[in-house]
């Protein structure tokens, strides 16, 4: 388990998982007053969450299901890159595409926040890519079945 630093600017309780093998945890909403998403409506809400990852990690902020199965409401960057150098207020971009408006609550819980390892790649030009069975088939060229 690797340790990542984190500072509050607010009053929720830190991000937590709820299970012992959740692979995301659990970001609340950290606002004075309800915000109200109307259908297709999309918002800026803040966490008051800041981290600060190692080198070689990213912070990906995530939907939660149950928001989106139940309501419409979902993360419009999914998933969104919180990048090692940032240091800044983690907030979440939620919309509603739901048919309803949705009421956003002080602590709710708003999204998940999935502690990932990356690499760089250095991007090298070629004249010619390996060929492959699909070759160049675009979006549908594997078919649905």
């Amino acid at each position: 388990m690797i340790k990542v630093k984190v500072k509050t600017s607010g009053w929720q309780m830190l991000p937590e998982y709820k299970t012992p093998q959740s692979s995301g945890m659990d970001l609340r909403a950290n606002i004075r007053q309800d915000i109200v998403l109307k259908p297709l409506e999309r918002k800026l809400i803040p966490t008051g969450i800041h981290i600060a990852l190692p080198d070689g990690y990213e912070a990906q902020v995530r939907p939660r299901s149950g928001l989106a199965l139940k309501y419409g409401v979902t993360v419009l960057n999914s998933p969104g890159t919180v990048d090692a150098d940032y240091r800044g207020e983690i907030c979440v971009l939620l919309v509603n595409l739901g048919s309803e408006s949705y009421t956003i609550h002080d602590g709710d819980r708003i999204a998940q926040l999935v502690i990932a390892r990356y690499e760089q790649a250095e991007l090298v030009i070629v004249e010619h890519l390996d060929d492959t069975e699909r070759g160049d088939g675009g979006y549908g060229s594997t078919g649905v079945k």
